[in-house]
C-alpha cells in the first residue's frame, strides 16, 4: 500500500546569547506551534544541544520518538536528530556515524583537511510505515560550516552508505553549501542509477538570519529516491512575531510515498 508522508529538515539554531531577542527560549513555542500545525512525520533537526535535546524529548514525548547524541567524544554536546512518529512507523535500527576516516569513533573528524574544530555526524534510522511494505533509511546530517573539502567529504560518505543498500532512502540536512556547489552536486548525482531527487530543487532561500542576512541563500536539502516531486516541497515562511522568528533557518518540508 503507498502511504504518504510529510518531512521536515530543521535547523533548530543552538542556544547563544548573541541572538538577543531570538535566543532559543524565546522561540521554543514558535517551534512546538510549527511541528504542531504541520505535524510532519518525520523530522531532521540540526543544531540541537544537550539542553534543547532533553527538552525536545520532554516536549515530543507523546507523539514521537527522537535519536540521536551530541558529536563530542563523551556523546554530548551538538547533535542532529531525528524524530518520527511512533504510532506510524515500526523502527528496525538506527545509527549515529561521524563524517570521518573513522566513523565509529566519537568524535573524530577529517583530520588533516580544512575541517572546523566540530565533528560533524550522520544519524540515521531504517523504519517501516506500518501501511506500507517496504523498509526505507531516513538520514539527517550537517556538514561543515567552514571546511569546502570536509563537507565534500562528508557527502562523499553519507551517500556511499546509501550505496550499499538497496532500499529507498530520505536525506536532509543543513549542507552548509549552495546549490551548484561540488558539495551539492555530488549528492545529486552520485548515485544516477537510482534516480535521486533533489525535492529542494525550487527553493532558493533557506537561511536567513533571523531576517538580516545580507546574502541569503539556501543551506537546507532534502534528497530522496522514494516517488515524490519538487512541487510538494516548501518552505514554512515566516516574517517573524513581534521581532522572534522560528529560527536563523526556515523550516522546510516536503510529502513522499512510502510503499
Amino acid at each position: 500500500m503507498a502511504v504518504k508522508i510529510k518531512v521536515f529538515t530543521f535547523n533548530l539554531r543552538v542556544v547563544s546569547e548573541s541572538d538577543g531577542i531570538n535566543i532559543f527560549y524565546n522561540r521554543k513555542e514558535r517551534i512546538l506551534g510549527t511541528i504542531a500545525n504541520h505535524s510532519p512525520e518525520l523530522i531532521g533537526f540540526q543544531e540541537v544541544n544537550d539542553e534543547m535535546r532533553e527538552w525536545l524529548k520532554d516536549s515530543l514525548s507523546a507523539q514521537y520518538e527522537l535519536v540521536g547524541c551530541g558529536r563530542n567524544d563523551n556523546y554530548r554536546g551538538e547533535s542532529v536528530l531525528i524524530a518520527y512518529k511512533k504510532n506510524v512507523f515500526d523502527a528496525i535500527s538506527y545509527e549515529t556515524f561521524w563524517l570521518s576516516a573513522f566513523p565509529a569513533v566519537s568524535g573524530s573528524r577529517f583530520y588533516g583537511t580544512d575541517q572546523s574544530v566540530c565533528p560533524r555526524t550522520c544519524v540515521v534510522v531504517r523504519l517501516k510505515h506500518r501501511e506500507a511494505e517496504n523498509v526505507f533509511s531516513f538520514y539527517n546530517t550537517h556538514l561543515d560550516h567552514k571546511g569546502a573539502e570536509a563537507r565534500l567529504l562528508g557527502a562523499s560518505q553519507i551517500m556511499q552508505r546509501i550505496s550499499m543498500s538497496p532500499e529507498k532512502f530520505i536525506l536532509t540536512g543543513d549542507m552548509n553549501a549552495l546549490t551548484g556547489s561540488p558539495e551539492i552536486e555530488l549528492l545529486r548525482t552520485s548515485l544516477r542509477g537510482r534516480g535521486v531527487k533533489e525535492l529542494t530543487e525550487d527553493i532558493n532561500v533557506t537561511f536567513h538570519g533571523f531576517g538580516k542576512a545580507n546574502h541569503p541563500g539556501k543551506i537546507d536539502y532534502i534528497f530522496t529516491d522514494m516517488q515524490a516531486d519538487k512541487i510538494d516541497c516548501k518552505v514554512v515562511e515566516d516574517a517573524g512575531v513581534d521581532g522572534v522568528y522560528i529560527s536563523d533557518h526556515n523550516p522546510v518540508y516536503a510529502e513522499l510515498i512510502a510503499q
